[in-house]
C-alpha cells in the first residue's frame, strides 16, 4: 500500500489489511508463516521551517501481528515466532534534510525515518518494524546441542563420531590448560 502526499494533504488514510506470505520480503533474517495483520493511519504533518519553508512529514500510526520463522542460532533449524507490536513513525522527505553543510541532530531527529518520490510503502514499514521486533537470538530449545563444527551434523537429530579435541594443530597447546588451572 502506498501512501501519497498529496492525497494525505486531503485527509488522513486509514488502514486494516491483513497480508499474506510473499507479500512483503524479509529477506533470510525471517520468513512469514500465515498471514500478517496490520491496522493504523497515515497523516501529514506540516513542519513549518520558516515562512515559506514548510516540510510536509508523514506520520505512520499502527500495529501489526503476524507468525514468522527464523533460524535456531545453534541448529539453524526454523523456529516460529508470534510477532506483535505498535508503531508511530514520522517519515521527513529525503530531500529536506539534504543541506550541504554538517550540523549535530537532536535526540527526536534520531526518531525520523526519510521517504522518496512524494510517498511512503507500507510494505516497506512493516518489513522494517517485524526485523527490528526479532528477538537477537532464538534458540528452538533451551538445550539445543547445535551443529557439529567438523562435519555440519545436527546434533539434536543424530550423534556424530567425529573428535571432540582440538581440530586446529595450533590449539593443542592450549588443550589441557583448564585441567592445570583447575590443579
Amino acid at each position: 500500500m502506498e501512501f501519497k502526499v498529496s492525497e494525505l494533504e486531503r485527509e488522513p488514510i486509514e488502514f486494516d489489511l491483513e497480508l499474506g506470505v510473499g507479500a512483503v520480503d524479509f529477506g533470510e533474517e525471517a520468513e512469514q508463516v500465515g498471514a500478517m495483520a496490520t491496522a493504523g493511519q497515515a497523516e501529514v504533518l506540516h513542519e513549518h521551517r520558516g515562512p515559506k519553508d514548510i516540510v510536509a512529514d508523514i506520520r505512520l500510526r499502527g500495529n501489526f501481528s503476524g507468525k514468522f520463522q527464523v533460524p535456531c542460532a545453534r541448529c539453524v533449524e526454523p523456529v516460529e515466532i508470534p510477532l506483535a507490536a505498535d508503531f508511530d513513525l514520522i517519515f521527513r522527505p529525503a530531500k529536506a534534510d539534504s543541506e550541504a553543510t554538517e550540523r549535530s541532530i537532536t535526540a527526536p531527529e534520531t526518531e525520523i525515518g526519510y521517504y522518496q518520490n512524494d510517498s511512503l510503502l507500507l510494505e516497506d514499514v512493516l518489513r522494517e518494524q517485524v526485523l527490528l521486533s526479532l528477538p537477537v537470538r532464538t534458540l528452538c530449545k533451551d538445550d539445543c546441542k547445535g551443529l557439529c563444527p567438523r562435519c555440519g551434523q545436527n546434533r539434536n537429530s543424530q550423534a556424530c563420531s567425529c573428535d571432540e579435541g582440538p581440530s586446529d594443530l595450533r590449539w593443542e597447546a592450549l588443550a589441557g590448560l583448564r585441567g592445570r588451572i583447575k590443579s
